[in-house]
């Protein structure tokens, strides 16, 4: 399968690895085609991984990753072009993190809105799920890092596409805890579990740790 991700950070080749792992063919999508850190990327990951401009990867296929830093996640997608991403599936793990202060890190839109409405609003033919947002990203792609069944969530406004990024959580990543918390404007609540993340990550020294809801 074409997989496309956003972004070069931690996150994203992280997630980008994992994919390549699983037999996908993958482009990292970034500013510049000449990106330092993708093409590093992909020339260590082999013949299945390329890279290129967001607009390059928003055209390599119908799932994406939205791996870029939440200040910067609007711009990033605009780039890709919304006629390219019409009709594909965004999996949003970023978080309206803002560092202008230093750490801990403010949320820049929270309570009544959240960064994965506002991509939904900005991107309205784009199917928006956030997802993997609320764990590490070495644990996003393998659940096993925390001991024992803990918990991973979705928002999204269609069900299809939630179907599917439900498969792809279970059968690449390993997840079985999986709550379909609703629509998106439900990403107002996994994205404000980020100053408790934060915090939990200082007072633990490490950051394989994760939620689990238990009912």
């Amino acid at each position: 399968m074409k997989v496309s991700v956003f972004g070069t950070g931690m996150v994203g080749v992280t997630i980008a690895t994992k994919l390549i792992e699983e037999g996908h063919e993958v482009m990292m999508g970034s500013r510049s085609a000449t990106n330092e850190n993708a093409m590093k990327w992909a020339q260590a990951a082999g013949d299945r991984a390329t890279c290129g401009t967001y607009e390059d990867a928003a055209k390599h296929s119908d799932l994406y990753f939205n791996c870029t830093n939440g200040m910067g996640a609007l711009e990033a997608l605009q780039s890709a072009g919304a006629d390219h991403l019409a009709d594909g599936v965004l999996i949003d793990v970023s978080n309206p993190l803002d560092f202008s202060k230093g750490m801990p890190p403010t949320l820049f839109v929270s309570n009544d809105d959240s960064l994965g409405e506002q991509i939904q609003r900005t991107f309205p033919k784009l199917k928006v799920v956030k997802s993997l947002n609320t764990v590490n990203c070495e644990v996003m792609v393998d659940a096993k890092k925390v001991a024992g069944s803990h918990t991973i969530f979705m928002s999204g406004n269609d069900s299809g596409a939630k179907e599917r990024v439900h498969g792809i959580l279970a059968n690449w990543f390993g997840w079985s805890d999986i709550i379909d918390l609703g629509d998106i404007t439900t990403a107002r609540g996994t994205e404000s579990l980020m100053p408790i993340w934060i915090r939990l990550w200082q007072t633990l020294g490490h950051a394989n740790f994760n939620f689990k809801i238990v009912r």
